[in-house]
Protein backbone atom coordinates (compact mmCIF):
# COMPACT_ATOMS: atom_id res chain seq x y z
CA UNK A 1 0.00 0.00 0.00
CA UNK A 2 1.12 3.53 -0.69
CA UNK A 3 1.78 5.54 2.45
CA UNK A 4 1.54 9.33 2.65
CA UNK A 5 4.56 9.36 4.97
CA UNK A 6 6.80 7.48 2.54
CA UNK A 7 5.61 8.53 -0.93
CA UNK A 8 6.68 11.34 -3.24
CA UNK A 9 5.98 12.40 -6.81
CA UNK A 10 8.49 12.78 -9.64
CA UNK A 11 7.30 14.75 -12.66
CA UNK A 12 9.60 13.89 -15.56
CA UNK A 13 10.22 16.29 -18.45
CA UNK A 14 6.74 17.50 -19.48
CA UNK A 15 8.24 20.39 -21.35
CA UNK A 16 8.61 22.27 -24.58
CA UNK A 17 7.37 21.14 -27.97
CA UNK A 18 7.84 17.47 -27.13
CA UNK A 19 4.99 17.62 -24.62
CA UNK A 20 2.66 18.52 -27.52
CA UNK A 21 3.95 15.70 -29.74
CA UNK A 22 3.33 12.74 -27.45
CA UNK A 23 0.26 10.52 -27.79
CA UNK A 24 -2.64 11.97 -25.81
CA UNK A 25 -0.82 15.16 -24.89
CA UNK A 26 -3.87 16.98 -23.49
CA UNK A 27 -4.98 14.12 -21.20
CA UNK A 28 -1.37 13.59 -20.08
CA UNK A 29 -1.07 17.23 -19.01
CA UNK A 30 -4.50 17.24 -17.36
CA UNK A 31 -3.81 14.00 -15.47
CA UNK A 32 -0.43 15.28 -14.35
CA UNK A 33 -2.05 18.46 -13.03
CA UNK A 34 -4.58 16.40 -11.06
CA UNK A 35 -1.84 14.16 -9.71
CA UNK A 36 0.30 17.11 -8.61
CA UNK A 37 -2.64 18.86 -6.97
CA UNK A 38 -3.59 15.65 -5.18
CA UNK A 39 -0.01 15.06 -4.04
CA UNK A 40 0.12 18.58 -2.64
CA UNK A 41 -3.23 18.16 -0.86
CA UNK A 42 -1.80 15.03 0.77
CA UNK A 43 1.46 16.72 1.74
CA UNK A 44 3.72 14.66 -0.53
CA UNK A 45 7.04 16.02 -1.76
CA UNK A 46 6.94 16.84 -5.48
CA UNK A 47 10.13 16.99 -7.54
CA UNK A 48 9.97 18.38 -11.08
CA UNK A 49 12.57 17.41 -13.66
CA UNK A 50 13.44 19.14 -16.93
CA UNK A 51 15.65 17.51 -19.53
CA UNK A 52 18.18 19.98 -20.94
CA UNK A 53 15.75 22.91 -20.49
CA UNK A 54 17.92 25.39 -22.43
CA UNK A 55 17.43 23.25 -25.55
CA UNK A 56 14.06 21.60 -24.96
CA UNK A 57 12.25 24.42 -23.15
CA UNK A 58 10.60 24.74 -19.79
CA UNK A 59 7.72 22.77 -18.32
CA UNK A 60 4.52 23.45 -20.29
CA UNK A 61 2.67 26.62 -19.26
CA UNK A 62 -0.38 24.70 -18.01
CA UNK A 63 1.75 23.03 -15.32
CA UNK A 64 4.05 25.91 -14.40
CA UNK A 65 1.72 27.39 -11.75
CA UNK A 66 1.87 24.03 -9.96
CA UNK A 67 5.66 24.30 -9.68
CA UNK A 68 5.42 27.11 -7.13
CA UNK A 69 7.40 26.14 -4.05
CA UNK A 70 8.57 22.85 -5.56
CA UNK A 71 12.00 21.79 -6.71
CA UNK A 72 12.52 22.09 -10.49
CA UNK A 73 15.76 20.37 -11.35
CA UNK A 74 17.51 20.40 -14.72
CA UNK A 75 19.01 17.15 -15.92
CA UNK A 76 21.00 15.86 -18.84
CA UNK A 77 21.07 12.15 -18.02
CA UNK A 78 18.03 10.32 -19.35
CA UNK A 79 17.82 8.49 -16.03
CA UNK A 80 17.31 11.21 -13.43
CA UNK A 81 19.38 9.48 -10.75
CA UNK A 82 22.40 9.89 -13.03
CA UNK A 83 22.38 13.52 -11.90
CA UNK A 84 23.95 13.99 -8.45
CA UNK A 85 21.66 16.98 -7.75
CA UNK A 86 18.54 14.90 -8.48
CA UNK A 87 19.79 11.89 -6.53
CA UNK A 88 20.51 14.16 -3.55
CA UNK A 89 17.08 15.84 -3.75
CA UNK A 90 15.36 12.45 -3.80
CA UNK A 91 17.45 11.21 -0.89
CA UNK A 92 16.85 14.35 1.18
CA UNK A 93 13.08 13.83 1.13
CA UNK A 94 13.42 10.59 3.10
CA UNK A 95 10.80 9.10 0.79
CA UNK A 96 11.23 5.49 -0.28
CA UNK A 97 8.36 5.16 -2.78
CA UNK A 98 7.98 7.41 -5.80
CA UNK A 99 5.01 7.95 -8.06
CA UNK A 100 6.42 8.71 -11.51
CA UNK A 101 4.72 10.51 -14.37
CA UNK A 102 5.96 12.29 -17.48
CA UNK A 103 7.53 11.79 -20.88
CA UNK A 104 8.87 10.02 -22.74
CA UNK A 105 7.77 6.74 -21.20
CA UNK A 106 10.36 4.64 -23.02
CA UNK A 107 13.34 6.94 -22.45
CA UNK A 108 13.54 9.30 -19.47
CA UNK A 109 10.64 7.85 -17.50
CA UNK A 110 11.86 4.30 -18.14
CA UNK A 111 15.47 4.99 -17.15
CA UNK A 112 14.43 7.07 -14.13
CA UNK A 113 12.19 4.30 -12.79
CA UNK A 114 14.96 1.74 -13.33
CA UNK A 115 17.33 4.02 -11.42
CA UNK A 116 14.89 4.26 -8.51
CA UNK A 117 14.53 0.48 -8.40
CA UNK A 118 18.30 -0.05 -8.61
CA UNK A 119 18.72 2.39 -5.71
CA UNK A 120 16.48 0.17 -3.58
CA UNK A 121 13.48 2.49 -3.78
CA UNK A 122 9.97 1.56 -4.83
CA UNK A 123 8.31 3.13 -7.85
CA UNK A 124 4.76 3.31 -9.12
CA UNK A 125 4.40 4.22 -12.77
CA UNK A 126 1.24 6.33 -13.09
CA UNK A 127 0.19 4.91 -16.45
CA UNK A 128 -2.45 7.51 -17.34
CA UNK A 129 0.13 10.25 -16.77
CA UNK A 130 2.96 8.90 -18.95
CA UNK A 131 3.31 9.00 -22.72
CA UNK A 132 5.62 8.74 -25.70
CA UNK A 133 5.45 9.96 -29.26
CA UNK A 134 4.44 6.44 -30.32
CA UNK A 135 1.86 4.42 -28.40
CA UNK A 136 3.90 1.25 -28.98
CA UNK A 137 6.89 2.74 -27.13
CA UNK A 138 4.65 3.74 -24.21
CA UNK A 139 3.20 0.24 -23.98
CA UNK A 140 6.64 -1.37 -24.20
CA UNK A 141 7.94 0.82 -21.38
CA UNK A 142 4.97 -0.06 -19.16
CA UNK A 143 5.39 -3.79 -19.84
CA UNK A 144 9.14 -3.78 -19.24
CA UNK A 145 8.94 -1.67 -16.07
CA UNK A 146 6.23 -3.91 -14.60
CA UNK A 147 8.43 -6.93 -15.33
CA UNK A 148 11.37 -5.22 -13.61
CA UNK A 149 9.41 -4.58 -10.40
CA UNK A 150 7.70 -1.23 -10.87
CA UNK A 151 4.15 -1.04 -9.62
CA UNK A 152 1.47 0.27 -11.95
CA UNK A 153 -1.29 2.67 -11.00
CA UNK A 154 -3.55 5.39 -12.31
CA UNK A 155 -3.98 8.92 -11.00
CA UNK A 156 -7.27 8.05 -9.31
CA UNK A 157 -6.03 4.73 -7.96
CA UNK A 158 -2.92 6.29 -6.43
CA UNK A 159 -4.72 9.24 -4.87
CA UNK A 160 -7.42 7.08 -3.28
CA UNK A 161 -4.82 4.58 -2.04
CA UNK A 162 -2.93 7.44 -0.43
CA UNK A 163 -6.14 8.80 1.10
CA UNK A 164 -7.08 5.43 2.54
CA UNK A 165 -10.24 6.74 4.21
CA UNK A 166 -13.08 9.06 3.23
CA UNK A 167 -12.68 10.82 6.58
CA UNK A 168 -9.26 12.19 5.59
CA UNK A 169 -9.29 16.02 5.58
CA UNK A 170 -8.23 16.08 1.89
CA UNK A 171 -10.98 13.71 0.74
CA UNK A 172 -13.28 16.38 -0.73
CA UNK A 173 -10.38 18.04 -2.53
CA UNK A 174 -9.23 14.71 -4.01
CA UNK A 175 -12.81 13.86 -4.95
CA UNK A 176 -13.15 17.13 -6.86
CA UNK A 177 -9.89 16.41 -8.71
CA UNK A 178 -10.86 12.96 -9.94
CA UNK A 179 -14.43 13.76 -10.96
Amino acid sequence: MLSRNHTGLLVVDIQGKLARLVEGSAPLIANTARLVQGARALGLPVVWLEQNPDKLGATVPELQPLQAGAQVLPKFSFGALGEPQVAAAISETGVNHWLVCGIEAHICVYQTVLGLLEAGLAATLVVDAVSSRLAANRELAITKLAARGAELGSVEMCLYELLGDCRHPAFRQILSLVR
